[in-house]
């Protein structure tokens, strides 16, 4: 198991570090490509598309031929669109291998998910992926930092480089440490009609549905951050690139440690709770901000409190929201955890241009949009508790 945790963990470092580690270059690739801030926050928006697509890809195949082969393949194909990203001659170029980098990621999300769903249930699952997050946590906290390093020395364009070297680790990590975890006989035919059948079975489920719409806002919250925190940081805070990758760490230090903390409380603690309480911290910490900012008394000493308060918050949220709903539907997880990392991405690819419409200048629409996220994701794990009762095995109710 501890090889596995290992592995799977490095599988999380692939979609914190494709979206955070070049974050520091926002300002500057803007300049060099000609575009504007919505411009290059394209290339975040056609990663999460990418990754959207290829969760309703590989989480049926995953269901269909077994965790290990999707996965492998997944990885050395996103190695080498990683590379490719590297040398794109223009933003149109960027913009298109970003999506296939993010397509072939997201086997890496998706089935790592379902490998925990095979290997533990309940409050165990919960508990595995909270230390997952905690693990992927250091993802967010290094990528930003190490991106401004390289990108002092090497430009944006060495970024993509140490990416494809840290995707060619993870594959080769994969290949030892992650074994087949779904049997011959736990596999499904596949076709069309096997799928359409699997994605009636999960979204028939109301509490599935919820909890996987706490999961996708929750997200979309994050999305909105990541896309307008180096403008934020940098044009509206005045911080320069290396102080506001620094801030950027601080904020994924505080999820870490926050998921780190859930963790050890599930057992003691209701996951429902947690997973509330997590949302609550998120909706009034961006609701904060968004009234500071609309007073005109946004500062660098109350913002940078506020998105600690948020970011803490959301530590609790990713693993308790997953638990929750991959438990309601143990017979389809692959296609309940390609749900979840589909309608994520979907909402990060929606989320993540718009908080540039209003300029480099403004902080407005990034802090309504992390608001808005919030509020729904509250509202709807509301609804995951409420529609509660025996998960789904083959569309049948368990128990």
């Amino acid at each position: 198991m501890p090889l596995l945790t290992a592995a799977l963990a490095l599988l999380s470092f692939i979609g914190p570090l494709s979206t955070d580690m070049y974050l520091p270059a926002f300002p500057r690739m803007a300049d060099e490509l000609g575009t504007d801030a919505s411009g290059v926050q394209l290339t975040l928006t056609a990663f999460l598309v990418g990754m959207t697509v290829g969760h309703l890809v590989f989480g049926p195949l995953s269901d269909r031929y077994g965790r290990r082969r999707p996965l492998l393949v997944g990885a050395a194909v996103c190695t080498v669109g990683t590379a490719l990203c590297a040398v794109a001659p223009s933003l149109g170029w960027l913009v298109a291998l970003r999506f296939l980098t993010g397509f072939s990621g997201a086997a890496g999300v998706v089935i790592s998910r379902a490998v925990v769903s095979d290997v533990v249930q309940g409050a165990a699952a919960a508990r595995l992926f909270g230390v997952l997050m905690t693990l992927a946590g250091i993802a967010p906290i290094l990528a930003p930092l190490a991106g401004g390093a390289v990108i002092g020395g090497a430009g944006w364009r060495g970024v993509f480089w140490v990416l494809a070297g840290v995707s060619l680790l993870v594959t080769a990590t994969v290949a030892v440490g992650v074994p087949e975890s779904l049997p011959r006989e736990r596999r499904h035919a596949g076709g069309l009609r096997r799928t359409t059948a699997a994605v009636r079975e999960v979204v028939g489920d109301r509490a599935y549905v919820g909890y996987t719409l706490a999961f996708t806002f929750g997200f979309g919250m994050l999305f909105c951050y990541i896309a307008g925190s180096p403008f934020l940081l940098q044009n509206v805070l005045g911080l320069g690139v290396r102080t506001s990758a620094v801030a950027f760490s601080g904020g994924a230090v505080v999820a870490t440690l926050s998921s780190a903390v859930g963790a050890r409380l599930v057992g003691r603690i209701a996951p429902e709770a947690l997973l509330r309480g997590g949302l609550t911290a998120m909706l009034v910490g961006s609701s904060a901000l968004l009234a500071l900012t609309g007073a005109g008394l946004l500062t660098v000493f109350v913002c940078l409190p506020l998105l600690a308060v948020v970011c803490g918050g959301f530590g609790l949220v990713v693993a308790n929201s997953a638990a929750l709903a991959l438990a309601r539907v143990p017979g389809a997880s692959g296609m309940g955890s390609a749900l979840l990392g589909t309608a994520q991405s979907a909402v990060g690819a929606v989320v993540a241009p718009l908080v540039g419409l209003g300029g480099e200048h403004t902080a407005l629409p990034l802090f309504l949009g992390m608001a808005l996220c919030s509020g729904v994701a509250l509202a709807a794990a509301r609804v995951g508790v409420r529609g509660r009762g025996a998960p789904l095995v083959e569309g049948h109710p368990v128990g």
